[in-house]
């Protein structure tokens, strides 16, 4: 099957537009959409919170991820090889490289701390397998959550295996490795999904979920609202992170990037609606707090769980779902930084995992000591907005609320107005719908993005 210019790229390309499909929706399909998304809109009056999510996918998340996967597959290798690529051809500045810099840079930060939220979840996967999935008592189930946080030793073991575990699959390359793995934990993740759904809305309070799921009370509506609405579309649909960049490098020519992009939107939108009509019907159910912040999945989940009738068989499958969806995420977010080490150093590709995995995991270190022996240490303390973070919360907020949707403003620029020539014929979209694109990518993504950053 042919394949773009992958000279970049080590040659490699995706066996089949099906493969792509299905490691992308990997790659952006995680703990953004079941953790994330649920407890943000616990938080954020649920109805309002999701309209303006999806809003956010549609007029930002798409056509970026458009752009992204263009431009990878015009470029051909990792987002720097790509960015610098299209940069020289165009005549531009080299500024826009920064694009690529960043493309790097914030999967390797990401992947550093996200692989500590990943090691939860191998935590409590392997409690459901072992029947301890829930807890009838709130206080327990907070207990033992807190328990998990104070523990050093346990985070960084629970670390250590989500970490070996990306790496193991990325050593084996795209087809053998992230498209293999794919084709096995999609599927499976999606079947786990719609059982639980299914469950969820038969055994707990359906009508109540599916009210705060999706009737919208604007009320509720504030500027920090459309802030977190607009970082979880960029979160959840992993754009500006430089992964659609190099998955696009390696998509075969026929395959047309806009069908491509659109099925990973929807799949991604549409497991975070799944996760929501999942655990907020349960959560009623049991008369639980859906505004239970990050807390929601770990702790009032199980207590829900606790007090169901096969709670721990739910609670097994749930929490194994919420792995699978971590860890291809988690082999998503590293393949950009391997791509670039492999291309940067001229590393082979167990060598070039290894250097970066292991680089990924000594900053994941430092930020699971921050819930427990640096639990005190304010990194950036004399930053405003940073004045009450410990390291976990700074690199999460520098990621998904400022990082993200700047390298997804550059990308939208250069993609519309910078690279449009090179792109043009290569989205998949006809000529007046591509100008359209190319026009909310110029004008529309932008004015979107800076309303969201000065909307307080």
């Amino acid at each position: 099957m042919a394949a773009a210019d992958t000279s970049g790229a080590q040659g490699e390309h995706w066996s089949s537009g099906l493969g792509f499909v299905l490691a992308a929706t990997g790659a952006a399909v995680g703990l953004g959409n079941i953790w994330r998304f649920s407890f943000l809109a616990g938080e954020n009056g649920g109805g309002a919170f999701v309209l303006i999510y999806a809003a956010c996918v549609l007029a930002i998340g798409l056509p970026i991820m458009l752009a992204e996967l263009v431009l990878g597959k015009q470029g051909g290798g990792s987002a720097i090889h790509s960015i610098r690529t299209l940069a020289a051809e165009t005549g531009s500045a080299r500024i826009w490289q920064v694009i690529g810099v960043l493309s790097i840079f914030i999967p390797f930060v990401g992947i550093a701390y996200y692989s500590v939220v990943g090691g939860w979840t191998v935590d409590y996967a392997l409690q459901g397998l072992a029947g301890r999935a829930g807890s009838a008592d709130g206080a327990q189930a907070a207990s033992r959550f807190d328990a998990m946080l104070a523990s050093p030793w346990r985070l960084l073991l629970m670390h250590s295996l989500f970490m070996a575990g990306v790496m193991a699959v990325l050593m084996r390359g795209v087809q053998g490795g992230i498209e293999a793995a794919a084709r096995l934990l999609m599927p499976a993740l999606f079947v786990m999904l719609a059982g639980l759904m299914a469950y969820a809305l038969i055994t707990g309070d359906a009508a109540r979920g599916l009210s705060f799921l999706f009737r919208p009370d604007f009320s509720a509506v504030t500027g920090k609202t459309v802030i977190l609405a607009a970082g979880q579309a960029f979160f959840s649909l992993a754009i500006g992170v430089g992964i659609m960049i190099t998955f696009g490098a390696y998509v075969p020519k026929e395959v047309s990037l806009v069908r491509a992009a659109s099925v990973i939107a929807l799949a991604d939108t549409g497991v975070a609606l799944m996760a929501g009509m999942v655990i907020f019907p349960l959560v009623f159910a049991q008369g639980l707090d859906p505004a239970g912040g990050p807390g929601l999945i770990f702790v009032t989940l199980p207590t829900a769980f606790g007090h169901m009738p096969g709670g721990a068989i739910v609670g097994a499958v749930f929490f194994l779902l919420l792995f699978f969806a971590a860890f291809t995420t988690g082999i998503g977010t590293l393949q950009p930084v391997v791509a670039w080490a492999e291309e940067h150093w001229r590393l082979d590709r167990v060598r070039a995992t290894l250097v970066t995995g292991l680089g990924a995991w000594l900053i994941g270190i430092a930020a699971l000591l921050s819930f427990n022996i640096w639990k005190g240490f304010i990194p950036l303390k004399a930053v405003p907005g940073f004045a009450h973070k410990g390291i976990f919360d700074t690199l999460d907020f520098s990621i998904a609320s400022v990082l993200l949707p700047l390298n997804g403003f550059l990308i939208a620029l250069f993609t519309g107005w910078v690279a449009a020539r090179l792109v043009r014929g290569t989205s998949g979209l006809p000529p007046l719908w591509e100008s359209v694109w190319l026009w909310t990518l110029r004008l529309v993504v932008p004015a979107v993005i800076i309303l969201i950053a000065v909307w307080k």
